[in-house]
């Protein structure tokens, strides 16, 4: 029987202090060679453990291969140079040192389908697999060749695609693309970047998603969402475009923010991951704070599409607070089912 309101993350989990410095989202693998391949895989295996025991329907690798969701998979191509770097505003919020795109980029290899295949291996439980989103890759470094985002996104887009079919091939149910650009770079989305998201999946046949938020729980993103005001509006202006996508699912962020939830309105129709925990705090939701976002989500999204999910993914926080947030995640979306069976 298909299980009402499945429950997932929208991404990443802490890493444990063996494998990574905890609470920080990009930290150094403290093991080498060997010992880290071993490493990242007991890693993934216990963030598989965590989710099932608190009941997530829908398990993930928690990122655990990953340093980084956009950067991780960038290294593994040609022509992008990480030796040379240049300072660029990412998503308008904040400067950084990135790698510069020095001639037509390609995949030599696949970057995660082995990790796939070991997830894979260890469940029988549905399974999603993220990506960078095309924007967001663009977002994310400086190109000294292309000289265009929509055309080194449209490269990115077949290489992502590349990459999907073979994770699709490796069991993964769900590749999620991960695209928090979308809510800060509008006419580019509105112009080609759903089109060239659509690209990215062109071909699949498991299910797909895009999971667009407002950011991991860091100062840069936190002090960002205290600019911009009482409401929150930027879905409004991709909702519409990804209405009329071919994308299966809408992974967006609900709890403890500003967004008006009658936004999702603008996707009807389409599966939704409804951000129900807030990963820009260490308060651990009650399972009731879960079922009432996911009770007022239900005015404007039917049961059979709602998706429980965090609002974006969890690796700066401790182990202790993730595997909280997913207890409760898990224990308020069974309130929500009672509540329907019921009536």
């Amino acid at each position: 029987m298909k299980t009402l309101l499945p429950t997932s993350t929208a991404g990443s989990l802490p890493k444990p202090s063996w494998l990574a410095r905890p609470g920080k989202l990009w930290s150094p693998w403290l093991l080498q060679d060997e010992e880290l391949t071993e490493g990242k895989q007991d890693a993934l295996r216990l963030a598989l453990a965590d989710q099932q025991q608190a009941g997530i329907d829908i398990v993930s690798d928690g990122e655990q291969t990953r340093q980084h969701f956009v950067t991780t998979f960038i290294e593994h191509l040609d022509g992008v140079d990480f030796e040379k770097r240049e300072t660029v505003r990412i998503r308008n919020r904040y400067d950084a040192s990135v790698p510069t795109v020095i001639g037509a980029v390609s995949r030599p290899r696949p970057v995660f389908v082995e990790d796939a295949k070991f997830l894979r291996q260890q469940t029988t439980q549905p399974i999603k697999w993220a990506l960078p989103g095309p924007m967001t890759m663009i977002d994310t470094l400086y190109d000294a060749h292309y000289k265009s985002r929509e055309k080194l996104a449209g490269e990115f887009a077949r290489i992502l695609n590349e990459e999907a079919r073979e994770l699709e091939a490796a069991g993964v149910d769900i590749i999620q693309f991960d695209e928090p650009a979308f809510n800060v770079f509008f006419d580019d989305v509105n112009d080609w970047g759903v089109a060239t998201l659509e690209r990215a999946i062109e071909g699949l046949k498991c299910e797909t998603a895009v999971h667009i938020c407002y950011g991991y729980g860091i100062k840069a993103n936190t002090d960002w969402k205290n600019t911009l005001g009482s409401e929150w509006r930027q879905y409004e202006e991709s909702f519409p475009k990804l209405q009329k996508s071919s994308i299966d699912l809408i992974s967006l962020e609900c709890h403890n923010s500003h967004v008006p939830m009658e936004l999702i309105e603008l996707i009807r129709g389409k599966k939704v991951m409804v951000g129900a925990i807030d990963v820009a705090s260490n308060t651990i939701e009650t399972p009731e704070d879960v079922a009432e976002t996911l009770r007022k989500a239900l005015r404007f999204v039917d049961a059979d599409k709602l998706y429980p999910c965090t609002n974006c993914g969890m690796a700066p926080l401790s182990r202790r607070v993730a595997t909280g947030k997913l207890q409760a995640l898990s224990a308020g979306a069974e309130i929500v089912r009672k509540e329907l069976s019921a009536s």
